[in-house]
């Protein structure tokens, strides 16, 4: 099992520069989590006590606002680290963390990783740029939702999905994950009723086929078009 999670971390940026020795360490020190689709790895503003990384399935992380909206802030995919708060002291989870799909991930509870970058500090180098890539990501998602038009946010979001979990089929790009409609308005922070007269006009467009928790890019184009507020040739 420790060298199936070591082949695992080669390679990882969170990873990067340690050894097969201190990669061995590491992967000694993880531990697995396994959750079914509507599971959380963990819920809003509890005590931030482990860092994940998944390895398989798609989770989303949903901030609930002052007002009671719940915005899907960021789809994690196969590889990409999740629960950074686990690294601050006395800290909180922003978000929740919810399987999309069945899911698995490894995770290192915070007094290991405080352990593990203590005794190796080229993983506390290698989470400053992670961290501050996560910081632009939240940025870009809070203008999006503060200053553009639904339909800029909608294609972005579908875009960004492509870029995560897209696969080439044979008549366009499918998202490779339950998409609803429902999901889609927590995304881009808007209403069920407003996605679904969006992605109804699209369907008629062409740009895109939507399925039960399906939907097929036919246009990637179109899209990146309407997402960058581009004028049709």
């Amino acid at each position: 099992m420790a060298e199936k999670v070591q082949a695992t971390l080669a390679g990882q940026p969170l990873w990067r520069g340690l050894d097969q020795r201190q990669l061995a360490e590491v992967a000694q020190a993880a531990r697995w989590s396994r959750l079914e689709a509507g599971s959380f790895f963990f819920h809003q503003e509890e005590a931030a006590n482990a860092l994940y990384l998944l390895v398989q399935g798609q989770v989303g992380m949903a901030q609930v606002t002052p007002e009671g909206q719940q915005v899907i802030l960021r789809i994690v995919s196969p590889g990409d680290p999740f629960g950074w708060m686990a690294l601050m002291p006395q800290a909180a989870y922003p978000a929740s963390a919810q399987a999309l799909v069945a899911s698995e991930a490894l995770f290192w509870d915070a007094e290991t990783m405080a352990q593990l970058m203590e005794r190796h500090p080229r993983i506390a180098l290698n989470v400053l740029p992670l961290l501050a890539e996560q910081l632009r990501e939240m940025q870009n998602r809070y203008r999006e939702l503060a200053t553009e038009r639904v339909e800029r946010r909608v294609a972005r979001a579908l875009l960004r999905l492509v870029r995560q979990t897209g696969r080439k089929v044979e008549n366009g790009v499918l998202i490779d994950f339950p998409l609803t409609r429902e999901d889609l308005a927590d995304i881009t922070g808007t209403t069920l009723y407003t996605v679904s007269r969006i992605l109804s006009g699209w369907e008629k467009q062409g740009l895109i086929e939507t399925s039960r928790q399906r939907i097929l890019i036919r246009s990637p184009h179109g899209l990146v078009i309407i997402a960058e507020d581009l004028s049709m040739p």
